[in-house]
């Protein structure tokens, strides 16, 4: 696989790192002990962080003295299934084909991890006066639930950074913004009873139905008259419903229906006023039935991201990145955890989202790694 140089740890390296399946169902503890060792063989102090479970860990690697203004580049270790895929290569082994690597994670987002340990071993070359601190997380493809059970302990191992650099696939453009997301679970009640006397009992499918309608009529409300963001390819706050379940039979009135419900916020509108429109529905819904026959409850959420364009840390990662295209882009990421504890935080990795991201032969392309590897070479430089 030789290109030369130091490129040879990242092809070799992620060649490694896409052997290890990590699907968010599976433990990483394999993979965390191999980035733990390499880490570790390079004078780094590790400490790992459990969440709720011992099957799944976060990571964290300190380069360098104990000072503030130090770097923290950052990266999820679990990927998305392949199962249900039509793959034509190997997805879980590397394989190249000219200028492409191919397998599940090579872009979101192994092929950032593979550049940051290179980025580590660079750093051995230099005496460094700030440090370099690798963040590695869990379970951020089934909604950031890894850096959320390791946000307490992040404060203290962190620090004061000058800079965060979430790695997620931007094409090496320096993305300052994206939208907040709540995911919800509504459980809707009705009353069991033959069909023959439909009206006699409560139907928990009319229920769902009514709280479907509003929803769609909050979305138009949003779209027309709420905040916009140009920098987004949707401008303004959505809601989506993506499962209704509900009923057992034909001639059953059903007396239980599920819906799976999420909202991608703008900062401007914020979680909370989303949340409260949401409850609105809901109180009116109940006005309409007997009992409490609509409840909601939180799955997962995770915070949005809005760096200011003009500010010190915008214009110091556009020089590290060697790019001054800046965006903001439609998915979600960590990088809003880091930014709510007080750390200047933009997302900036390899490959293409829209373009590889979650599909069947899942590749990242040499530039794309050779461009990220000699901006995370710059990080390095900058703290000597």
């Amino acid at each position: 696989m030789s290109d030369g140089g130091m490129m040879d740890t990242v092809f070799d390296t992620l060649d490694h790192l896409i052997g290890f399946n990590t699907v968010s169902s599976k433990s990483n503890l394999d993979l965390i002990s191999y980035l733990e060792a390499f880490c570790t063989n390079l004078g780094a102090e590790t400490q790992r962080i459990y969440g709720k479970t011992q099957e799944k860990c976060g990571l964290i690697a300190h380069f360098g003295p104990h000072v503030e203004g130090g770097i923290i580049l950052s990266g999820h270790t679990d990927v998305v299934p392949t199962e249900g895929q039509n793959w034509t290569r190997p997805d879980f082994r590397l394989t190249r084909e000219d200028d492409r690597f191919y397998g599940r994670g090579t872009t979101d987002m192994k092929g950032f991890l593979a550049c940051m340990l290179s980025a580590a071993q660079k750093s051995t070359q230099h005496k460094l006066q700030r440090p370099l601190i690798l963040v590695f997380s869990y379970d951020e493809e089934i909604g950031c639930i890894g850096i959320q059970e390791m946000r307490e302990t992040l404060p203290q191992e962190l620090g004061s950074a000058r800079l965060c650099i979430v790695g997620e696939p931007t094409e090496m453009h320096v993305a300052i913004g994206h939208k907040g997301k709540s995911a919800y679970r509504a459980l809707c009640t009705g009353e069991a009873g033959h069909s023959a006397l439909a009206p006699l009992f409560q139907n928990a499918l009319y229920v769902a139905a009514d709280f479907t309608k509003s929803l769609q009529e909050l979305q138009e409300t949003y779209k027309s008259s709420g905040q916009r963001d140009a920098a987004y390819d949707i401008p303004y706050t959505t809601f989506h419903i993506g499962k209704l379940n509900g009923g057992m039979a034909l001639n059953i009135v059903p007396d239980r229906a599920q819906i799976l419900f999420e909202s991608r916020y703008l900062a401007q509108d914020g979680s909370a006023k989303v949340h409260n429109d949401i409850q609105a529905i809901i109180t009116r819904v109940n006005d309409i039935y007997t009992g409490n026959a609509i409840r909601c409850e939180t799955v997962f959420a995770y915070p949005g991201l809005d760096m200011d364009d003009r500010s010190e840390a915008t214009q110091f990662a556009q020089k590290l990145m060697g790019n001054h295209a800046l965006s903001k882009v439609a998915f979600g990421t960590e990088a809003g955890i880091f930014a709510e504890l007080g750390i200047p935080t933009l997302v900036c990795g390899p490959g293409s989202m829209a373009g590889q991201g979650h599909k069947p032969d899942e590749y990242i392309t040499l530039e794309q790694l050779m461009t990220c590897e000699a901006a995370l070479f710059r990080c390095v430089e900058s703290l000597t």
